[in-house]
């Protein structure tokens, strides 16, 4: 590789890791709070770690992003006030409106990691090869 990874953003990637197993597991066990709230707090912390506290700060509080950013927010709170299932589809909501500008940086590092990167370029090649030619 070209660039390192430091020992904090592997902490970083570890810890948004386990943000989403447990945000998962919690999910998969009809919508546990705890391990819900557990999931959302690894997810920010590792988050945080990632990108820098203050980059995440920034990314939070953009103009540009507060249409992400108050969903999330908001299913965070509706998670810890009981209310697992809407929060839960606030988050989802907040988190996809608030990362899908980070497409192709995600894309590009997907495709750099061994198994994943292998399945993520399959099937593209797999399709393009019974395509019928048109005449």
């Amino acid at each position: 590789m070209a660039y390192e990874i430091s020992e904090i953003k592997k902490i970083g990637i570890g810890l948004l890791g386990f943000g989403i197993l447990f945000s998962f597991l919690g999910i998969i066990l009809f919508f546990d709070r705890g391990l819900l709230a557990l999931g959302n707090i690894f997810f920010l912390t590792g988050i945080g770690l990632l990108l820098g506290w203050q980059s995440m700060w920034q990314l939070f509080t953009k103009k540009a992003n507060i249409k992400g950013s108050v969903p999330f927010f908001l299913g965070l709170f509706l998670l810890f006030v009981r209310w697992p299932i809407a929060g839960i589809i606030m988050e989802l909501y907040g988190s996809f409106v608030l990362f899908s500008g980070y497409g192709p940086p995600i894309q590009a590092f997907l495709y750099q990691i061994p198994v994943i990167g292998w399945i993520l370029q399959y099937p593209f090649q797999l399709f393009g090869q019974f395509r019928r030619k048109r005449a």
